[in-house]
């Protein structure tokens, strides 16, 4: 299964985004910039999850963006649906019921060994992203990351966060 990046950069601007004081935004250039992004693809990303309820997009001087709801409340499920979509990773064709082998349609009442499987994983994997809210990642991340990292990331964010509108 292969996500696309744009999930890995909506997370990070997510979590980022954790870490403003209330009320305050920051602007998409700021997120492109810390996470050495082009500006306009992530700007795309940041409205499917505006669209999706998980942020909040504010216009003006003051603009900008910020979490629509506590980092508690939004699991990484949440993200990747609201960037990749409902539809599973495996999409069965059938493919079974082709070439020169395949017989009449009848033949195949009971559903394919191999979709169940796929379907299966696809549970577990979403059960996963399911449970993992936005506060589960950023506690792991303070827990484990270099103190230098932390550092830079909470001086960007007081920089860089536009005041209350």
């Amino acid at each position: 299964m292969k996500l696309g990046e744009g999930v890995e950069a909506t997370i990070h601007c997510a979590t980022l985004l954790a870490q403003l004081e209330p009320e305050r935004t920051l602007p998409a250039s700021a997120l492109a910039e810390y996470h050495g992004l082009s500006p306009s693809y992530l700007l795309k990303h940041l409205k499917q999850l505006t669209a999706a309820g998980l942020l909040e997009s504010v216009s003006g001087p003051h603009g900008g963006y910020r979490l629509a709801r506590s980092p508690n409340r939004i699991t990484l499920l949440d993200v990747v649906v609201a960037i990749e979509g409902r539809a599973p990773a495996f999409r069965c064709a059938e493919i079974r019921q082709r070439g020169p082998g395949a017989l009449e349609p009848s033949a195949y009442v009971k559903p394919c060994g191999i979709n169940a499987a796929m379907l299966r994983a696809e549970r577990a994997y979403r059960d996963e992203l399911r449970r993992t809210t936005l506060a589960d990642v950023i506690e792991g991340y303070r827990a484990d990351a270099d103190p230098r990292a932390i550092a830079f990331g909470c001086a960007f964010v007081a920089r860089n966060q536009r005041p209350r509108a």
